[in-house]
């Protein structure tokens, strides 16, 4: 018997040459679809690299300038920025974060001076400005929740008045997008996006990014050790639908999960629900694993990261923070 009187369905038809597999691919990337996490420092002329992420560093504002114009040229749409502060100026309650003069905002209007087009999403957190390492106020042992919020609030407009285009909460504070909203409308920044950390899980794979910001809780009596009192637990994901419905209600313009990359069935149970963009961030610890094993030869790190970013808006997500942005475009473009 002939295969043609029984097989009427070859799916391998649709896979035979490049020409069919572009026109029916299902999902694309694209530059447009990324954002570059970059990292400050005080100082001129510094362009420190992080050791356990290859590639990337901690830069001065001046340095900064130089890598948002490649990433520019790159046609990468938005950069998102963290600051590496002093311990100096750190304190109990984050009072450097409100320092309109700080390396932060100054960096802000530096790259919005320089580069008008280029987006720029500002991190509103305590942890890089608190001398207790968290993402809140700790008062006898405890990160509470609505001192912080005042506190967020001015960050955001200090930030929003620097020229930030996005303001992107990643504390996990209960009830803090809708007080950036309302400070936000309020100093008259209507237009300025809120990006909100949705899903924040308590993750061991923040590492790297903690080493460069130095952003880790302080191990000393009266501080908790970890983050898991106000970051999800991993184990859960109707929580991430709670947080998602809480944070549209409370006016969130975009919706992020993070991790990316092992919270995939999150990214896609939150566009589910979503009815703003979902954005997904490829953190320190998933970029810095890929790279140590492309170092080693075990994978090859070009194939290996693009497959995982198509993972990432496969399973929803229209926007990528990832640290290999600069990277995919040069990619694509070859």
């Amino acid at each position: 018997m002939s295969t043609s009187t029984w097989m009427n369905h070859r799916p391998r038809r649709l896979r035979r040459v490049e020409g069919i597999r572009r026109m029916v691919r299902e999902t694309r990337l694209s530059v447009d679809n990324l954002i570059a996490p970059l990292f400050l420092v005080e100082g001129e002329g510094v362009r420190e690299a992080i050791h356990s992420m290859p590639g990337q560093y901690r830069m001065s504002i001046d340095t900064l300038l130089e890598e948002v114009g490649r990433l520019s040229a790159l046609r990468i749409p938005g950069v998102a920025l963290f600051p590496a502060i002093h311990d100096e100026v750190k304190d109990e309650v984050g009072t450097e974060g409100l320092n309109a003069e700080g390396l932060f905002p100054r960096a802000i209007r530096a790259v919005k001076e320089a580069y008008p087009d280029m987006l720029v999403v500002s991190d509103v957190a305590l942890d890089p400005y608190s001398s207790d390492g968290h993402d809140g106020v700790v008062r006898d042992g405890v990160v509470v929740n609505d001192e912080t919020l005042g506190i967020l609030a001015q960050m955001a407009v200090v930030q929003a008045e620097a020229g930030a285009d996005i303001v992107a909460p990643s504390d996990m504070m209960d009830g803090r997008v809708g007080v950036l909203r309302d400070a936000l409308d309020e100093a008259g920044f209507t237009d300025v996006s809120i990006l909100s950390y949705t899903a924040k899980y308590a993750s061991a794979l923040y590492g790297p990014f903690r080493d460069a910001l130095d952003s880790a809780p302080r191990k000393r009596e009266g501080i908790p050790e970890d983050k898991r009192t106000y970051q999800m637990d991993p184990c859960n994901v109707r929580e991430a639908l709670r947080e998602t419905a809480l944070d549209l209600d409370e006016g969130a313009d975009m919706v992020m999960v993070k991790p990316a990359g092992m919270y995939l069935d999150v990214i896609r149970r939150v566009r589910e629900v979503s009815d703003v963009p979902v954005a997904a961030y490829q953190v320190s610890g998933e970029y810095a694993m890929l790279h140590a094993a492309g170092q080693a030869g075990y994978l090859d790190l070009e194939a290996v990261a693009m497959e995982s970013l198509i993972a990432i808006r496969r399973a929803g997500a229209d926007i990528i923070l990832t640290y290999f942005a600069a990277d995919v475009a040069e990619w694509l473009a070859a």
